[in-house]
């Protein structure tokens, strides 16, 4: 399907905030490797994979989260549905600058500098 979508004209490709494509960051990145098209997504497991960036949550910090309140209910302490609804509050960009160099793509340095994470 991504082979379809630049075979159509675009010039990148974002993926989705969807779980079924977060398995699949490491192939996203291979492809986009192959097809030396930039893909950012919302999870750092793309850029790590050798994907150009990422702006999302962490989800391991989401986890970490979940957990606490798991271990409110394991205890007794709480009761799940007096949890409050949380959204997550800290995004976390990473960018990928050994790719988007050899993409030929130069990163502002506004966006470098505020940038959680560089991978060089």
């Amino acid at each position: 399907m991504l082979t379809t979508v630049v075979k159509a004209g675009s010039e990148a490709v974002i993926v989705a905030g969807s779980p079924v494509f977060f398995p699949l960051q490491p192939r996203i990145a291979q492809w986009s490797e192959a097809a030396r098209t930039p893909v950012i997504s919302p999870w750092r497991e793309l850029p790590e994979a050798g994907g150009l960036l990422s702006y999302g949550t962490n989800v391991n910090a989401m986890f970490r989260r979940a957990a606490v309140f798991v271990d409110h209910i394991l205890k007794g302490e709480d009761h799940p549905a007096t949890f409050p609804v949380e959204q997550p509050t800290t995004f976390e960009l990473v960018v990928n600058i050994k790719t988007a160099k050899a993409l030929g793509l130069t990163i502002p340095p506004l966006l470098l500098a505020r940038a959680d994470e560089v991978i060089e």
